[in-house]
């Protein structure tokens, strides 16, 4: 139905999800949203046992040769960006890490995650 109306469908994979689920629907979806941390409120630690999973659904996506964004959420600040864009991730969403240290450095913490891409 989603595709029917023109536009994109995505998928949510939380923590405790295996990527394997994906087998069944890498061929309908244009994104992969990979949760980093249990859905529910700001601030939590980046689980590094996702970045396999990244790293398995970004071979996935490759096998289809289709234009299928990798985005990661949770926990991403300078240092996990590195490690999620080196397992395959193309879109990260950040928080936390770009509000730290108050509106004074909102410029310098979005321009330093930016240059991680």
């Amino acid at each position: 139905a989603i595709k029917a109306l023109g536009k994109q469908a995505g998928v949510s994979l939380n923590p405790a999800t295996p990527a394997k689920l994906l087998d069944y629907l890498i061929d309908e979806v244009d994104l992969v949203l990979v949760m980093s941390v249990n859905p529910g409120f700001g601030g939590q630690s980046f689980i590094s046992s996702q970045l396999r999973k990244i790293e398995a659904i970004r071979k996935m996506i490759d096998k289809t040769g289709r234009d299928i964004r990798l985005e990661v959420d949770g926990g991403v600040d300078v240092n996990t960006a590195r490690l999620c864009v080196a397992a395959g991730a193309d879109v990260l969403v950040a928080g936390t890490a770009t509000f730290k240290g108050g509106p004074e450095q909102y410029a310098a913490n979005i321009a330093a995650l930016k240059a991680v891409g």
